[in-house]
């Protein structure tokens, strides 16, 4: 199974989101039905949220302000005192955007930095995700007022100032409380949650079948995405049909691991089996009686772990040590479902990293390996996937999982709580555990990523990484029941 590509988890870029409303206007859906179901949604999301109050909506030139005219319109006949402001000519208008100003019957002010006053809520409507151009003049302090003023903000598709495909800030942008935005999410609101504040996607009418006409390669993590590609065991399924997951054992930070096992383990690995120096061999042994541990003198102990074919996937790096042959330890793994973590990828600078393996890089990890462009983050991933044939997950508050055809999922769910010592070696073992029940690398990726931060933030303030894997059974326990 694959990922459905009109899966409520796809998320457009602009250019695709352009595509998809040209789609469905020529699909029988005329433009201003379109903006008066997008306007009415943003006001429904409002009203859900706030009582009346006095609300100005600050309306663009294109057809974002045509969904804040339609806003305005909709609270104004609810009995919300709305004033709107235009940035711009209003002769200027052109299409929808001139029809839905014309519904509008009460003054229209002109958009400017002293236009706010003792309004309670701000509507922003000026770009949206239409922006081309970093902003400057009149519109820049326009927008820096409006995040400068105590009211709430609710922007309209996106925070104006925000590049939609990236979440970069093009001058200004204000941080809105909510956004809400159409059919489907675009990259900026996974990057850029700061200022996208909480998000509303609507259903404005545009067909799954138009979303899967783009092929969309972007995702957000979640269960909607990959529920049905966890590997649930079967009814008749045995500790051999799970697969057989081997971690490489370090002499020194023995818990990395150990971590990395009970987390395969708990992911639901069949066998989980970790290869360990001799010297620490019972530091290993008498740890867990679930986990089986093998004596590790040289290279040759680690070659007779991996011929037993059941062994299917393997993870090398967490606490492996710079002293040790992790090149030459992963080449002997050839044919295996391979992870490479931790000091296994620094390791690996210089080197021709293994194809088909799944690599989970933290930033400088990366930078070690590949050139990581901070404007771009998505973008390098992606390079770094296609160039080393590798799948590649990016570790921060938005991890990026990427195949080497361009398909990449992005899992916001983290938590800063994350930040501490031996949660990196939990998600590798996360990936093993995984891979070691076949499911495929990008999906695992996402499911791990995933996974961990739902386990993070079930724990909350005081979390260790052993905490995580004991939060496992129960969240997979709501999956399987949801």
């Amino acid at each position: 199974m694959s990922i459905d590509p009109a899966n409520s988890c796809a998320v457009l870029t602009v250019a695709e989101m352009q595509a998809a409303d040209r789609a469905a206007i020529a699909d029988g859906t005329p433009g201003h039905v379109l903006m008066t179901r997008a306007g009415t949604a943003v006001a429904s999301e409002i009203r859900r949220r706030w009582s009346p109050r006095p609300v100005l909506i600050l309306c663009g030139p294109g057809n974002n302000g045509g969904d804040g005219f339609v806003a305005a319109q909709v609270l104004a006949a609810s009995g919300w005192p709305v004033r709107v402001a235009l940035l711009g000519d209003r002769t200027a208008l052109r299409g929808d955007a001139a029809g839905a100003a014309a519904t509008w019957s009460d003054a229209i002010e002109a958009a400017r930095a002293d236009a706010f006053g003792d309004v309670q809520l701000i509507v922003d409507a000026l770009f949206g995700a239409g922006l081309a151009r970093d902003l400057t003049g009149d519109a820049r302090a326009l927008i820096e007022a409006m995040d400068a003023h105590p009211a709430p903000v609710v922007a309209i598709d996106l925070p104006s100032g925000l590049d939609g495909d990236s979440g970069a800030v093009r001058g200004a942008a204000p941080s809105a409380m909510l956004t809400v935005t159409f059919a489907r999410k675009k990259p900026a609101h996974l990057f850029a949650p700061a200022y996208v504040g909480d998000v509303v996607v609507a259903d404005i009418g545009i067909a799954d079948a138009i979303v899967a006409q783009l092929r969309p390669r972007l995702f957000e993590s979640a269960p909607a995405l990959w529920r049905d590609l966890f590997p649930w065991p079967a009814r008749d399924a045995h500790k051999y049909a799970r697969g057989h997951a081997v971690v490489w054992g370090g002499a020194q930070m023995t818990g990395a691991a150990r971590l990395a096992a009970h987390a395969a383990a708990r992911i639901g690995a069949g066998l989980v089996t970790i290869s360990a120096p001799r010297d620490v061999w019972s530091i290993y042994a008498l740890w867990r009686a679930d986990i089986l541990v093998e004596p590790r003198d040289e290279l040759g102990d680690w070659k007779r772990t991996l011929e037993d074919p059941r062994r299917n996937a393997v993870l090398i790096g967490p606490g492996a040590g710079l002293d040790q042959p992790l090149v030459a330890a992963t080449e002997m793994a050839d044919g295996k479902q391979l992870v490479l973590d931790a000091d296994a990828l620094t390791a690996f600078a210089g080197h021709a990293l293994p194809r088909g393996a799944l690599l989970t890089p933290h930033d400088g990890e990366f930078k070690r390996l590949f050139a990581l462009d901070g404007a771009d983050r998505l973008g390098s991933v992606r390079r770094a996937a296609a160039a080393s044939a590798c799948t590649l997950l990016l570790k921060g508050p938005a991890t990026i999982i990427a195949s080497p055809d361009g398909t990449a999922i992005v899992s916001t769910n983290g938590t800063p709580y994350l930040a501490t010592a031996g949660t990196g070696d939990v998600l590798a073992g996360l990936c093993v555990g995984l891979l070691a029940q076949q499911v495929a690398p990008l999906v695992a990726g996402a499911i791990a990523a995933w996974l961990h931060g739902a386990c993070a933030r079930r724990v909350g303030p005081g979390l260790v990484a052993q905490d995580l894997s004991e939060r496992l059974p129960a969240i997979l326990a709501d999956l399987a029941c949801g």
